[in-house]
């Protein structure tokens, strides 16, 4: 594997991961409050529906220019990147709470515990399917968006997927098997990389979609991406030292999330 198809491995991997998390962790809630029968309808309906998007997105996004195809995802991922990584430079620096799965889990839990049951088209627990489809949904549509514009902008889909798979099934088996939120995972951690990685390949691929051309071609993402994580780590120093806390945890702390 070339150095940029590991930076391509490892940034789907780990966006990947993050959005497995969040899924898992509202799937656990809905069969744990509710029915676990009916979250798993919910689940596999979720996965049906993203396979079918997956079907008519995939030839479409590669049968695009690919000129065209960066010039449009690179601003794209450079204008989800710098989302992702504004918010994890306001956690670290603590002016965001951190993100925590056990918070969410509960909050979920607490919802679905509350909720009328209704028994609908077969399934048992109609909210509880429901809280299941639109988690593994609109997760999913993250990683199969990243997936596919990743993939298809490296030239290497099949890459990709398979990062995405190991990411999902990974975070799946260690959710089902403990049965409980992954509050240990460092998502705090990993969202910062993915900001960084993101914004990165999104400069990369939108400026080689303008016919811009980078020295040392694709080599230069190793300048770009240390660059873009510097820049970030600074903001993250300046306002640690403005953010309203009770102590006085240090910026590498609050990144780590502890």
């Amino acid at each position: 594997m070339t150095g940029t198809g590991g930076a391509l491995f490892a940034a789907v991997f780990l966006a990947c991961a993050v959005e497995a998390v969040e899924a898992v962790t509202i799937v656990l809630a809905a069969g744990t409050a509710r029915d676990w029968k009916s979250a798993g309808y919910g689940v596999g309906a979720g996965l049906a529906v993203l396979a079918v998007i997956t079907a008519v997105l995939g030839p479409a996004v590669t049968a695009i220019p690919l000129g065209a195809l960066r010039l449009v995802v690179g601003g794209l991922l450079l204008i989800f990147g710098l989302q992702w990584l504004r918010k994890a430079v306001l956690r670290a620096s603590g002016h965001k709470d951190l993100h925590d799965e056990d918070a969410i889990f509960a909050r979920e839990l607490a919802a679905a515990k509350s909720a009328q049951a209704q028994t609908r088209f077969s399934v048992p627990d109609w909210y509880a399917f429901t809280l299941s489809f639109k988690g593994v949904l609109l997760e999913g549509l993250e990683v199969v968006f990243i997936v596919l514009t990743f993939g298809a902008n490296a030239h290497d889909v099949p890459l990709a997927a398979l990062a995405a798979a190991i990411a999902v099934v990974l975070v799946v088996a260690v959710g089902l098997a403990i049965r409980a939120p992954l509050a240990k995972v460092p998502e705090n951690t990993m969202k910062f990389v993915v900001g960084v990685m993101l914004t990165s390949f999104g400069m990369f691929w939108g400026a080689e979609g303008a016919d811009a051309h980078w020295p040392g071609d694709d080599a230069a993402l190793l300048v770009i991406a240390p660059c873009v994580a510097v820049y970030a780590l600074v903001w993250v120093s300046v306002l640690w030292r403005s953010a309203p806390r009770a102590a006085e945890p240090s910026p590498a702390s609050e990144l780590m999330g502890a």
